[in-house]
């Protein structure tokens, strides 16, 4: 680990994972060097699989957004955090949240949808009315940070349609190859096998939104949970008062895979 794999210059080197790299290396991480590793070098191990029929659309987004850098565009979020969504194991997947596209505030995207780094100050108004039902729901306080990890390392799939924005312009990257990607990936979750290899494997999948709404196809018999978005201008037209995550913690209990610890820690 370490130094940043250039394929140009170290043909022979193998590259570090995405997930291993140690701070100093990600932080000189480019969009560039992301359009040159390996597809295993990009997701956790079983991620590469479902992926490389996509590959070629995958290919095609990093190079559009490396292009984006090139032209002087900033873009989100980092290097580092464009793929995060893929370090988590696709075998551990219990929950599928899927969001629209980063947050286009500069400082706020990390790769998980929805969530923001713990430091962000304030919290985005989505993020505040999905802590307001969460609240309603379990009893669970707001917190004043946006750090989602602990979700995430319970298998909660973060996963927004489109993975990259240019700063300041939402929605300025759709249509150049991350829907087929997460598509994918979609597919892959909901189509896993179970353990015993009887039916598919436990999966929730929540939906907040038109948008995250039209995956509804790609899950098969997955059970979903879906309602309006927690955005200001839809959040009273039906998301709040849906309960999603205690009803996605029955749901997996009918599964017979336990329950996700909804509760954030009060701090990063």
């Amino acid at each position: 680990m370490g130094a940043v794999f250039d394929a140009e210059s170290d043909p022979a080197s193998e590259p570090d994972a995405l997930f291993e790299l140690e701070p100093a290396a990600a932080d000189t991480l480019s969009f560039a060097d992301l359009a040159r590793r390996p597809l295993d070098a990009l997701v956790a191990p079983d991620w590469a699989e479902p992926l490389a029929p996509v590959e070629a659309q995958l290919r095609e987004a990093l190079a559009f957004v490396a292009g984006e850098v090139a032209a002087g565009h900033g873009v989100l979020p980092s290097p580092a955090n464009l793929l995060r969504a893929f370090r988590q194991p696709l075998a551990g997947v219990r929950v599928l949240v899927v969001g629209q596209d980063p947050y286009p505030t500069p400082g706020h995207a990390v790769g998980l949808s929805f969530a923001v780094d713990g430091a962000t100050r304030p919290i985005p108004r989505s993020l505040a009315n999905i802590y307001k039902e969460l609240q309603a729901d379990l009893g669970f306080p707001p917190r004043v940070h946006g750090d989602l990890s602990h979700w995430a390392d319970q298998g909660v799939l973060l996963l927004n349609r489109v993975l990259s924005v240019r700063a300041g312009a939402a929605g300025s990257h759709r249509n150049k190859g991350w829907e087929a990607v997460t598509a994918a990936a979609i597919r892959a979750v909901a189509g896993r096998s179970s353990v015993s290899g009887a039916g598919h494997a436990p999966l929730v999948a929540i939906l907040w939104g038109k948008d995250a709404e039209s995956v509804r196809p790609l899950l098969g018999s997955a059970a979903v949970i879906a309602s309006a978005h927690p955005s200001p201008l839809s959040a009273s037209r039906g998301f709040f008062g849906s309960r999603p995550f205690s009803r996605a913690n029955a749901l997996l209990l009918e599964q017979g895979n336990g329950t996700v610890d909804w509760e954030l820690p009060p701090l990063p």
